[in-house]
């Protein structure tokens, strides 16, 4: 039952959280101890919240994801775990939450109120509207990079912002564009009989070059040059690049990207290419190389 719990939770979706993470590493402030434990402590709050609002969306979810090919195996949908049981889960997830609220600003604990709001919201009706949902999916990850920044009161480059706000709708739109292709005939979700495989190529396009374009800009801006002191930046963008290809490339060739988590964590050639974009990301800002 506990594996069946962390399955429920979906431990393995908390990686998304990581991006709290990013203000703190290009505020030119990793190796400050105390700001660290603090994004440390945002970080497991936002999973926290994140497993209440998937429990939820299961919950609310529970019949079509019975007719689903794969979420059919999901705790709940599977009658593994008792609705009644994750009614409980949401409870306590909920109390963890409100308990841990003061102990970060005020800035901090609205945004995280706002993403768990934002995905009930989801749950319930926004995913269900075309392109708002894949909005809404992009909103949820710049709520993450904003709530990093505020918690430790530092800014963030607009740059950054766009360029975060680009690669969610792009992963938005590729999870869309896996389900379409996964769940043909199958009806799981009402939103996909809006999308067509061919616009969701052509929202992938567009977004891809968001997320390169803004991350280049940002690499190569005045202000990012000022702050880091250097223009050398500029020579982690093939790691962008090569992510965005790589991941189109496992969509498109090997049908996967439905669940983005499993892809950041299981592709070696992926996992060797965020590892090596954060090695040489953290050289260059604190200028060990």
């Amino acid at each position: 039952m506990i594996k069946e719990y962390l399955k429920l939770f979906r431990l393995h979706q908390w990686i998304k959280n990581i991006f709290i993470f990013v203000p703190l590493v290009f505020s030119k402030n990793l190796f400050d101890s105390e700001l660290f434990l603090i994004v440390i402590g945002g970080f497991f709050e936002f999973c926290i919240a994140s497993s209440l609002v998937y429990v939820l969306n299961d919950i609310i979810d529970i019949e079509a994801d019975r007719n689903h090919p794969v979420k059919k195996e999901r705790p709940l949908a599977s009658g593994k775990i008792s609705k009644k049981s994750a009614i409980y889960s949401v409870i306590i997830l909920s109390l963890i939450v409100i308990v841990f609220l003061p102990f970060f600003n005020i800035l901090f604990d609205t945004l995280l109120i706002t993403f768990v709001i934002l995905n009930i919201f989801y749950s319930i009706e926004l995913k269900n509207i075309v392109i708002i949902d894949i909005f809404s999916i992009a909103a949820g990850f710049m709520i993450r990079i904003i709530s990093g920044a505020v918690v430790i009161n530092v800014e963030i480059s607009n740059w950054l912002i766009l360029t975060t706000m680009f690669i969610s709708l792009f992963l938005g739109v590729m999870k869309r564009r896996s389900e379409l292709a996964l769940v043909e005939n199958v009806s799981t979700r009402k939103v996909l009989a809006e999308y067509s495989i061919t616009f969701s190529d052509q929202m992938a396009t567009i977004a891809a070059a968001g997320v390169i374009i803004c991350y280049a800009l940002y690499s190569v801006s005045s202000r990012t040059v000022s702050i880091f002191e250097t223009e050398k930046l500029i020579f982690t963008t093939p790691f962008v690049v090569f992510g965005i290809f790589r991941y189109m490339y496992l969509v498109y060739m090997n049908s996967k990207g439905e669940n983005t988590s499993k892809i950041l964590v299981s592709d070696l050639p992926m996992i060797i290419n965020i590892l090596l974009y954060i090695l040489f990301s953290v050289l260059i800002i604190y200028k060990i190389i």
